[in-house]
């Protein structure tokens, strides 16, 4: 199961790529303007060597440095076994527990909607929508786009038209034969309506017909929308992540 989780854990980091990334004996340090949790947390995902505290104190050191707080993402699958609890006893707050699932995509059968426009890029209209029906602070446009500009993996940037403004949009990455789901947003008028799953199903055709076997995605507990339509497509969890978070600034 460990290896599973690593596996599935490489993949999401290159999928959705930080800034800057520091290897710090076995820990993956990320940054990025402090754009998202997972972009600019720790992933103690491989075998460490040093003793835990210290290291603990020189990573708290490094984001109060950025002006950020430390974080980690862990998993079942982390390194020490016990830093979870180490953690919560230093006072980390845990947080945004997220479900992984994956389905075959053999057995979902997608289509491109023909009201779905795909591009291997996003452009300013893209980023125009994404930030405005996810709400998500405009102060951080340069750094998303950045941080997309960074994966090597093929993309696709889905979204749909109404009225001529972008009413919802999402974004797929294919490693390999893999595609990984991000951020598949709809305009909150219009939420309810099945555009949610035409956006998903058309990214999973456009990824099957580039060679993708297999999907992944990350959908937080109490996303209860998000989840229902997830297993109704025939995702399954296979493990599950939250954050331990600082006090600090």
């Amino acid at each position: 199961m460990n290896t599973l989780i690593t596996r599935y854990e490489e993949i999401a980091m290159n999928a959705w790529p930080a800034l800057e990334n520091v290897l710090y004996d076995g820990w993956v340090l990320r940054f990025a303007n402090g754009y998202t949790r997972r972009a600019n947390s720790i992933n103690p995902i491989y075998r460490s060597t040093m003793d835990v505290s210290a290291k603990l104190a020189r990573c708290e050191e490094i984001y109060s440095q950025r002006g950020l707080r430390t974080i980690f993402k862990m998993t079942e699958a982390v390194f020490p076994g016990n830093l979870d609890h180490l953690l919560d006893g230093k006072g980390y707050a845990r947080e945004a527990e997220t479900s992984v699932q994956t389905v075959m995509l053999d057995s979902v059968e997608p289509k491109i909607d023909p009201r779905v426009d795909i591009s291997s890029r996003a452009d300013d209209l893209w980023f125009d929508a994404f930030f405005r029906t996810s709400r998500a602070d405009v102060k951080y446009r340069s750094t998303l786009s950045s941080m997309l500009d960074k994966s090597i993996q093929p993309k696709c940037f889905a979204r749909i038209r109404d009225g001529g403004s972008i009413v919802a949009c999402g974004i797929g990455v294919l490693e390999e034969k893999v595609v990984g789901l991000f951020d598949i947003i709809v305009e909150e008028r219009l939420r309810g309506r099945g555009l949610g799953r035409v956006i998903t199903e058309s990214i999973l055709a456009w990824a099957r017909n580039a060679g993708a076997e297999e999907s992944y995605l990350q959908v937080m507990m109490d996303n209860n929308i998000a989840r229902g339509l997830y297993h109704k497509l025939g995702y399954t969890e296979i493990y599950r992540y939250w954050y331990r978070v600082s006090r600090g600034p």
